[in-house]
């Protein structure tokens, strides 16, 4: 069988793919950008049927976080790790640690050009113990001073994102009585779920695990089947799950006013965005809906500020957003393609100073 590896239209500084000698799992470290400073970009447990694949997420991955930190105004570059796991495999607690203590190493290798977090597949235990072999690592647990869990930070962008998208399309940000679905209740959905319902928000959710139902009926929220939940007419649809959720053929029947959640790469095809916008249906940019996580752990390692001043910039999420949105119907263009225009503005002047500098 041969596999093609995903490289067209290939722009990154560096790529490393290495076998595991401890766990024998390959990693792939995808460092995409580091115009703005040094990459920053979780590191992903994750199962695929051949390592190109991972390899090919990783690239994708690493590439959406450049435009995710230099939307955000972080002195941040963007990158990804990926520990690809071969189908059937279960990680006992043993060669779990040996793939992150890899992982370490192979971050380390790079000399501070890349600095990994916690991601999906992921926690900060396991950045722990990354942390045993490299100190370019962000998101340590709480118990040894480390900035924590970002899935709080996160969702409180994505709810000043959700909004600002709300008063867009219906002129008012008050999500009482507005009706919202929320596909996926991981970390994030389920805390955006229980604050959307918390303000008077007319709940439809669901996941592709059916014990999240629970959640669903103690918030009193209604449940929607797996891939049907964007047939229900909603103010906004909340993609919170995995990527792609989002063809042509959801585009086609979503019965939502817009699109605002915090999924990364919710749309399988970057023409997606036109599909929407030619129905009408507004898109909020994933990578400036779900920075509040890389926003808090970047300037938590630099201490940029206390929490309580961190939290305050994650919340002005919200404003970029608008900005966006107001600057997509100036140009006449797609949210998407004026979120891109706001990323290389930096990018270009950071490339500028770069050559300055030098």
């Amino acid at each position: 069988m041969t596999h093609t590896l995903p490289l067209p239209d290939f722009t990154h500084e560096r790529v490393e793919v290495i076998t595991g000698r401890r766990s024998g799992l390959v990693i792939v470290v995808a460092l995409h950008s580091s115009v703005l400073g040094s990459a920053l970009g979780g590191a992903r447990l994750w199962t695929y049927p051949h390592w190109s694949d991972a390899l090919g997420d990783a690239l994708r991955l690493s590439a959406a976080m450049t435009l995710k930190n230099a939307a955000a105004g972080l002195d941040a570059g963007g990158g990804k790790s990926v520990i690809a796991l071969p189908e059937g495999t279960v990680l006992d607690a043993e060669r779990r640690r040996a793939a992150f203590l890899d992982l370490g190493d192979a971050v380390e290798s790079l000399h501070g050009l890349y600095r990994t977090a916690e991601d999906v597949g992921s926690t900060t235990e396991d950045m722990l113990i990354v942390s045993e072999r490299t100190e370019h690592v962000v998101g340590l647990p709480d118990a040894v001073g480390g900035s924590g869990e970002p899935a709080g930070p996160t969702s409180l962008g994505v709810y000043e994102s959700l909004r600002a998208t709300l008063e867009r399309v219906t002129g008012s940000a008050d999500l009482s009585g507005r009706r919202i679905t929320v596909s996926g209740l991981g970390q994030v959905g389920s805390r955006l779920a229980v604050r959307l319902a918390a303000e008077g928000a007319v709940l439809t959710v669901t996941d592709v695990n059916p014990a999240k139902r629970d959640l669903a009926l103690e918030l009193g929220a209604d449940w929607a089947m797996p891939g049907e939940e964007h047939l229900v007419p909603a103010d906004v649809f909340v993609p919170a799950g995995i990527g792609g959720l989002l063809t042509d053929d959801v585009i086609d029947a979503l019965n939502a006013k817009s699109v605002c959640g915090p999924a990364n790469n919710p749309l399988a095809a970057r023409s997606g965005a036109d599909r929407l916008a030619g129905r009408g249906i507004l898109y909020a940019p994933d990578f400036v809906v779900n920075a509040g996580g890389v926003i808090y752990l970047d300037l938590e390692a630099k201490r940029l500020g206390s929490r309580p001043e961190i939290m305050e910039r994650v919340g002005r999420i919200g404003d970029t957003l608008r900005t966006i949105f107001d600057e997509a119907e100036t140009r006449g263009v797609t949210p998407l393609e004026a979120a891109e225009g706001l990323a290389a503005e930096r990018l270009a002047a950071g490339d500028r100073g770069h050559a300055l500098a030098h």
